[in-house]
């Protein structure tokens, strides 16, 4: 054995192994970081009040929080059969996200020469940028082909159930699925990025990722104060999105309330992640008043086509003179209007994105990576799904790739991790 293998030390594949959740684990705690003190200085990180978005809660941040300006959403298998080592997982990306969204680094960058550095060091000098961090369980996190995976089938949040074929699904299952998901959303991509990587690092050994996104361009107002923005189609999108600063609404449609038998799971709610593909070369090609019938409103002012203004009310009983619908009974503003769904409403939270060329056709792979939350998943949006994938003129012009419903954890206590409530005995 030469020089360099000598004394104990490790190889380059032993630093990978124990550079995982458990390795670190051993070395430094539970959590795996020195927490200790990096939490004891949370209140030194850099930026300003305002680039800090506040990690406690009854909620996780990320869902009622504004929308910033980029996405990266990461859903993970777990390879592991250990209970034990999930909770302690768990606890882990707890720490690791407080501190990141604190705009701190979830260990030294440069510490030990012998051994990885605790945190990636990318976001190094990077204000926190608003940084969310949320957290999310999927079907298969409690069950996998009738298997109770870690003995806690019976605690499953009551409405956590595969959403099952959707009508216009082409989805690939490479982009589909996830025992556990990470919504990163900060106003620099590096430092969103630097999230789900370095949850990524922590857990390796424990879970291994499944599908990344990237998105850019928050796609909806999710404030009042929020201009609404347009989507790669050009349109403005997500008029009437629910809005974050209407608590009754936010009660009503998206957080989880005492209706739920699960009590750990109350102050929850649940997300739906679909990767939908626009055919943007074919839309560029179709002509304007095509694309406003399409949408059922403006191009450029974003109003009804029966309105003047963006947030005119839409009359869908206008005529034109030929006897036709102003708005068409195909549009998509009509079909997925409150008032024609029984008043059902979700919130989206949705990004833009663009993943290059797709090598089989040449032709641009983008388009909408579409988030909502709600607090029944069957009842909102499959409903609504159901709906627009039988009857929207829009599905002409897009194909829904990727999939994944989450049940989003409740917030956490000072001191507490995320899923606490489901390890309880």
């Amino acid at each position: 054995m030469s020089g360099a293998r000598r004394s104990g030390a490790l190889t380059r594949r032993g630093l990978l192994i124990s550079g995982g959740a458990a390795g670190l684990a051993a070395a430094a705690g539970a959590g795996g970081y020195a927490l200790g003190d990096a939490q004891a200085s949370v209140g030194d990180a850099p930026g300003t009040s305002g680039d800090v978005v506040e990690f406690h809660g009854a909620h996780q941040a990320g869902v009622a929080t504004p929308a910033q300006a980029r996405l990266v959403f990461g859903a993970f298998d777990i390879v592991t059969d250990d209970a034990t080592e999930v909770r302690d997982l768990l606890r882990t990306w707890t720490d690791a996200a407080r501190l990141m969204a604190a705009g701190r680094p979830t260990g030294p960058v440069a510490s030990e020469p012998a051994l990885p550095p605790q945190d990636t060091g990318e976001a190094e000098g990077i204000a926190p940028s608003s940084l969310t961090v949320t957290v999310g369980l999927g079907p298969t996190f409690f069950e996998r082909e009738g298997k109770d995976r870690f003995g806690l089938r019976a605690k499953a949040p009551s409405r956590l159930k595969p959403l099952g074929p959707l009508p216009g699904d082409q989805l690939d299952p490479a982009r589909t699925g996830g025992d556990l998901c990470v919504q990163a959303c900060a106003d620099d991509p590096q430092v969103a990025f630097h999230a789900v990587r370095n949850l990524l690092r922590a857990g390796r050994g424990i879970v291994e990722l499944r599908w990344i996104q990237l998105g850019f361009g928050s796609n909806t107002a999710t404030t009042s104060a929020q201009a609404t923005p347009r989507n790669l189609m050009g349109f403005k999108d997500g008029t009437n999105n629910l809005k974050v600063d209407d608590d009754a609404a936010m009660a009503k449609h998206v957080w989880v309330g005492d209706e739920e038998p699960q009590a750990w799971f109350r102050g929850g709610t649940y997300v739906v992640a679909r990767r939908i593909r626009m055919l943007i070369e074919s839309w560029d090609h179709d002509h304007l008043a095509d694309q406003e019938a399409v949408f059922g409103r403006h191009k450029i002012s974003g109003a009804p086509l029966t309105g003047l203004e963006e947030h005119d009310v839409p009359d869908y009983g206008a005529q034109a003179a030929d006897g036709t619908k102003v708005i068409a009974q195909d549009a998509h503003i009509r079909l997925a209007a409150p008032v024609h769904n029984d008043g059902l409403a979700i919130l989206r939270r949705g990004y833009a994105y663009t993943d290059g060329i797709d090598a089989r056709t040449g032709l641009l792979d983008a388009g909408l990576f579409f988030v909502s939350f709600q607090r029944d998943p069957e009842r909102q949006f499959v409903a609504l799904q159901r709906k627009l994938g039988t009857s929207d003129a829009l599905t002409e012009y897009i194909q829904h790739t990727g999939s994944g419903l989450f049940a989003v954890l409740p917030g956490v206590r000072p001191g507490g991790y995320l899923g606490e409530g489901l390890f309880r005995a």
